[in-house]
């Protein structure tokens, strides 16, 4: 029987390419919001790193402000895509490396920066990759976390968890913004920023990204459209199944 992390690469694997192209990911007001907060450091960070990289697409807006930046991720062939982007970029301050965000392979304080975009939904302990973070962050480093907000209602939250596992097996749980709050202070790290902003999902290319089977398109299809008035007006459901949820971005501070 696979293990998580093979499902998790069994799922990205194949898709790296569509994650280069993807709107979604390749742009973003958080994106330039990232830039905004790195550019108003009075010191530019010396080393970053970016857990769960995928195609690279927030290591490639680091490499811009820093001066080293590792792009690290389980899958080698979204890595490869990394690789290859980079290079096309002229980005020689950024390299990559593979592995597991609950066990990082680096030294204790090593980075002025970690961040993650757009993976922590996948982490299946989401505790032990956020000690592991906090552990190689120096003091006085910064943390950069950005993803999809789970509901703070149950009832819009369950939906949404359902239709994300039921597109993508490796899907865990999107956490909501009180709980993004609480897992940084956990950490020892104090939110200073937060942001959020809607994130429309159009349905074909929202499974088409993932190869999702048809059996599961039919079942996220019948579960939107059936679900209840106060799913589809929180979600924003539309009727060809698009949807809104909302991005988060959390930044904060290691004490000195």
């Amino acid at each position: 029987m696979k293990s998580h992390l093979d499902a998790v690469n069994a799922s990205f694997d194949p898709r790296s390419q569509a994650y280069l192209s993807s709107a979604v990911h390749a742009a973003g007001p958080d994106l330039q919001c990232a830039r905004d907060l790195l550019g108003g450091l009075e010191t530019r960070p010396a080393r970053a790193l970016d857990l769960g990289t995928g195609a690279g697409h927030l290591a490639y807006a680091l490499a811009e402000a820093v001066d080293e930046v590792i792009a690290f991720d389980a899958s080698e062939s979204m890595l490869d895509v990394v690789r290859r982007t980079a290079a096309e970029r002229g980005l020689g301050n950024l390299s990559c490396q593979a592995g597991d965000v609950h066990r990082l392979p680096f030294a204790d304080a090593s980075f002025d920066l970690v961040a993650t975009r757009y993976s922590a939904h996948h982490w299946v302990d989401l505790d032990a990759a956020m000690a592991e973070l906090r552990r190689v962050l120096r003091p006085g480093g910064h943390v950069l976390v950005i993803d999809l907000e789970g509901s703070e209602q149950a009832l819009v939250d369950t939906h949404l968890q359902c239709i994300e596992l039921l597109r993508d097996t490796s899907h865990v749980r999107n956490r909501s913004r009180a709980q993004w709050r609480a897992l940084l202070r956990d950490i020892g790290v104090e939110p200073v920023h937060e942001q959020r902003w809607p994130t429309r999902l159009q349905f074909d290319t929202w499974v088409q990204r993932m190869r999702t089977p048809d059996t599961m398109v039919r079942a996220i299809r019948e579960l939107l459209q059936g679900a209840p008035r106060e799913v589809r007006e929180a979600l924003r459901v539309e009727p060809d199944g698009s949807f809104t949820p909302s991005t988060g971005l959390w930044w904060g501070r290691c004490p000195g």
